[in-house]
């Protein structure tokens, strides 16, 4: 059976591939997640992140974003001191602030999925890419996506960044053409 190239480096990374990257999601509380885990990963592998998530959601209240817009100075200190995530003072404190700008999203839009899904129109955009080095680092969409984010008060919200998320949730099938996956997201009838 032939997977993304990427998939190949790592069991941690395979399960991903062949379960999660690339299905639509439109729960909040996971789109948030990713949000928060693809600005952690700024810099890193996206290994070291899939191998952080369960330390993550256990730091960061499963991602319960009302919780983590309420975290105060001691629970950041707790958070710069826990070894099971990336200690890095400015990505922690970039998932409070969005998680204050993600809560204003939602109280605007009804949604987060309304609000972050409006960026390729409610459906996922199917790419036929040959090989893994036709994938851009970004799009447009994600340029825009990037753009609004960022006025909106969203930190480690980059295009590069807002890509990477786009995959990640199903915003964009960027799996190889070769690749099982491919097809099975691009013919699935999502909801």
């Amino acid at each position: 059976m032939n997977k993304c190239k990427w998939a190949l480096a790592s069991s941690s990374e395979e399960h991903y591939h062949d379960h999660e990257w690339g299905v639509p999601l439109h729960d909040d509380r996971q789109l948030f997640e990713f949000l928060v885990l693809e600005g952690a990963q700024a810099g890193l592998s996206w290994r070291t992140i899939l191998n952080k998530r369960e330390a993550y959601r256990r730091a960061f209240d499963r991602f319960d974003a009302e919780k983590i817009a309420a975290y105060g100075q001691d629970k950041l200190d707790a958070l710069l001191a826990d070894p099971g995530i990336v200690r890095n003072r400015l990505k922690i404190q970039a998932a409070v602030a969005n998680a204050r700008a993600f809560l204003a999203v939602r109280r605007a839009h009804g949604s987060f999925d309304a609000y972050i899904w409006g960026f390729v129109d409610g459906e996922p955009k199917q790419n036929a890419w040959r090989t893994h080095g036709q994938i851009p680092a970004f799009s447009a969409e994600s340029a825009a996506m990037s753009r609004d984010l960022q006025k909106r008060g969203f930190k480690f919200v980059g295009k590069t960044i807002c890509y990477a998320y786009m995959q990640a949730v199903g915003m964009v099938n960027d799996h190889t053409i070769d690749c099982f996956r491919h097809a099975q997201l691009a013919t699935a009838e999502w909801t």
